[in-house]
């Protein structure tokens, strides 16, 4: 595929002093509009001492307080909702850790965002109205599915709404629809090339978890595609935010216009300038990437594929590492996908365990493999094909925590 065209030039390709101008302005309303309610965030801003959007600007945002997913848990469900409940048309959200569910409230006017966002990042793919959109997101609370689903509508293709699981349905329809373009998590994508042969399908868009530049790798090999990264998080529109475009050298291009981007101590934090519903002023991801300057006609700033998150780092003797790192040397090494790293606390000194499906004595090279890239020994644990679960929802599960009673898996000790 050549690269593609923008959905919208005049956005996408606009002069990047205009485009910070457009910014600013739009920073500038949110903030009034915060300072207009009893909001948290209003609350926060007059503190210190914030009395007008134009008090503040673009090279002074870090200044700002930021929010955080706990700040959202502490005001469940609409505490942060500044839209009156009559312009609200739906709602969409995660479901959490520890129960703390996240719901976010949109108007139609946030849906229209979403659908014009996402209809940039399929442009960007290569997508076209002529083309059949095989989506195998979830639909429901979780923005994936109906994001996708928003912006093939807009873009004008022909959306196949299929959600997570039922695999076998979804290789039948693949094979009979012949669709262009693939979108559900990168698991999942290679839990179809299981049972798919050549399909036709050119380019997938693959998001909603943390993957590595070995898996794509993987799965551009096994499917025969172009695979391209989006990201997004429910909290700021859903998928969309960024994505990959076919000639944005393996960044994502942000959506900048609407999600102005920043990185504090490598976490990416946004700020919702358009949003309505429930807009967010410097909103803490938890997210690592980092953020890189233009590449090609776009004149939008990227960002870098997702490091891993804040909450998914692991500390094992004084060391940091993060799955991803983990993945790359087990898609390099066993060139395999079917892994899952097991953090064991169940004393003082915390071991790591991977265990990685193969037909071939790799647990010597493996561990050496991990102890040179994250400088801690790992104990690797070689299984037979079939023995770790696969994923049928979309996200497969890559870390499991122990800390008492039994394995998460048999054979470790």
């Amino acid at each position: 595929m050549t690269a593609a065209e923008p959905f919208d030039p005049e956005i996408e390709c606009m002069a990047p002093e205009a485009r910070r101008e457009l910014q600013e302005q739009r920073l500038h309303h949110l903030v009034d509009r915060l300072l207009q309610t009893a909001n948290l965030q209003g609350d926060r801003l007059r503190e210190i001492g914030v009395t007008r959007g134009t008090d503040v600007s673009l090279d002074e945002i870090h200044l700002l307080p930021t929010i955080s997913k706990q700040d959202l848990w502490d005001h469940y469900p609409f505490g942060l909702q500044l839209a009156p409940r009559e312009e609200i048309v739906c709602v969409h959200g995660s479901s959490g850790t520890g129960g703390r569910p996240t719901l976010i409230p949109y108007t139609a006017r946030d849906v229209e965002i979403w659908a014009e966002v996402m209809a940039r990042a399929l442009r960007g793919a290569g997508a076209t109205r002529n083309s059949i959109v095989h989506n195998a997101y979830g639909y429901g609370l979780f923005t994936g599915g109906l994001g996708v689903h928003h912006g093939g509508l807009k873009l004008g293709a022909t959306v196949i709404p299929m959600s997570g699981g039922m695999t076998e349905r979804q290789v039948r329809l693949i094979n009979d629809l012949r669709p262009d373009v693939l979108c559900c998590t990168p698991s999942y994508a290679l839990r179809l090339a299981d049972d798919l042969e050549e399909t036709g399908i050119e380019v997938g868009v693959f998001g909603a978890e943390p993957w590595t530049e070995e898996m794509r790798q993987e799965i551009e090999r096994r499917l025969g595609i172009r695979a391209l990264d989006i990201y997004g998080l429910s909290e700021v529109i859903g998928p969309g935010v960024a994505c990959e475009s076919l000639d944005s050298e393996g960044l994502l291009n942000i959506a900048e216009d609407h999600f102005f981007p920043e990185t504090v101590d490598g976490e990416l934090v946004f700020t919702t300038l358009t949003k309505t519903g429930m807009p967010l002023l410097r909103y803490r991801t938890g997210d690592v990437a980092t953020l890189h300057e233009p590449a090609g006609r776009r004149t939008l700033r990227r960002m870098s594929k997702l490091k891993g998150r804040k909450d998914d780092m692991l500390v094992i003797r004084g060391v940091n590492v993060f799955p991803t790192e983990i993945e790359a040397v087990v898609l390099d090494l066993a060139n395999s996908p079917h892994y899952l790293i097991v953090e064991d606390r169940r004393t003082t000194t915390a071991q790591l365990h991977v265990a990685v499906e193969s037909t071939q004595d790799i647990a010597g090279a493996l561990q050496v493999r991990l102890k040179e890239r994250l400088g801690v020994t790992c104990r690797v644990h070689v299984l037979e094909p079939g023995k770790l679960p696969r994923t049928e929802q979309g996200k497969a599960q890559r870390l499991a925590r122990w800390s008492q009673g039994q394995a998460p898996i048999d054979g470790l000790t």
